[in-house]
């Protein structure tokens, strides 16, 4: 299996893990921070990436969400025995992160959108970067069951990640023209991560959300 990718802020705070599973509870210890703030570090080379992949994007209107459902994207798929994806974004995303099993039972999760820190796992949310309703109206509506699926549960790229679930509701299934982070620190990861997205699944963008997402990209 490949290395999992993550939202940019996320590797900062810790890398991709694997988790040794016991029939007790353990503690999961990612590798120590490097100190660097979330927002903090990006490349312009990167953003001059991410600009240049957004110009590649095809532009168009909304669709329509005529036939739409949560239940047409299956998620979260089964990573091992009583696992699933969930499991794995909080263990990745988390630190001090104990678990059960495969089950996370405790950590520390800090939210990039809103900067909330939360110590209850069942508090934390795990956003879908580019909303699923979102992904429907640019594009997966035309896709199969199975397709749908591998980008509800894509840990390949930076799709998922673990936030507050207050953050989680006040984006609903907004993309960057109506919603943005409330932590302007974080809007230029925040728009190369949608944009990475967006281009990996061949999905469309509107045209304010592509000044948006242009607009973002300054904050680089």
């Amino acid at each position: 299996m490949p290395p999992l990718s993550a939202p940019k802020w996320t590797l900062r705070a810790a890398a991709a893990f694997l988790v040794l599973i016991t029939a007790t509870a353990c503690e999961v210890v990612p590798p120590e921070d490097s100190g660097s703030a979330p927002g903090s570090g990006t490349s312009t080379a990167d953003a001059r990436d991410a600009q240049t992949e957004l110009g590649k994007l095809k532009i168009a209107k909304a669709g329509s969400m005529r036939g739409y459902s949560r239940e047409k994207f299956p998620h979260w798929n089964t990573t091992g025995s009583n696992c699933d994806v969930r499991d794995t974004v909080l263990k990745r995303d988390g630190t001090k992160v104990k678990v059960s099993g495969c089950n996370v039972v405790a950590g520390t999760w800090t939210s990039i959108y809103d900067g909330d820190k939360i110590t209850d796992p069942g508090k934390v949310d795990i956003d879908h970067m580019v909303p699923l309703a979102n992904a429907w109206r640019s594009g997966a509506n035309a896709w199969t069951t199975e397709k749908r699926q591998d980008f509800a549960n894509d840990l390949d790229d930076p799709q998922l990640v673990a936030v507050s679930a207050s953050s989680n509701r006040s984006k609903g299934d907004q993309d960057p023209s109506t919603w943005k982070p409330e932590r302007s620190a974080v809007w230029c990861e925040y728009a190369q991560d949608w944009i990475t997205v967006k281009s990996k699944w061949k999905l469309t963008v509107t045209t304010a959300e592509k000044a948006a997402l242009t607009d973002m990209l300054e904050k680089c």
